[in-house]
């Protein structure tokens, strides 16, 4: 599957999850539903995965994990904040970086309208 064709039925599963939550939960909550949904819909799903930071040839421990990995392919970072800040941004180009993938999707489930929760960053 490919990467835009994937990360649009990650979109559309996120959809469904707020559609049946709403706003307000914390985090857990939406990642524990949005993996279920991603589930039923046929794709491998990992959550918390560990993400090592290599410094200077060792892999540290420095606590970093990825809220989802889609098909091993999209990471997803859930969020239920005011708004997707510049930090948010930055963690997951980060997180990108140290994983060598391209595409990546903030959910900022803490909106009254999840199209305006959504930001897609690709690490060039």
């Amino acid at each position: 599957m490919e990467q835009n064709e994937l990360s649009g039925i990650v979109v559309g599963s996120a959809i469904e999850v707020h559609r049946h939550l709403g706003p307000g939960l914390l985090e857990s909550a939406y990642e524990s539903c949005l993996n279920h949904e991603l589930e039923l819909r046929g794709l491998h799903v990992k959550r918390q995965v560990y993400l090592p930071l290599n410094y200077k040839g060792k892999k540290l421990d420095a606590g970093y994990r990825l809220d989802l990995l889609i098909e091993d392919l999209v990471i997803v970072e859930i969020k239920a904040a005011s708004s997707i800040e510049k930090i948010h941004k930055a963690q997951l180009l980060t997180y990108l970086k140290l994983t060598g993938l391209r595409l990546g999707l903030i959910l900022n489930f803490n909106v009254p309208i999840l199209k305006n929760g959504i930001c897609r960053m690709i690490n060039s």
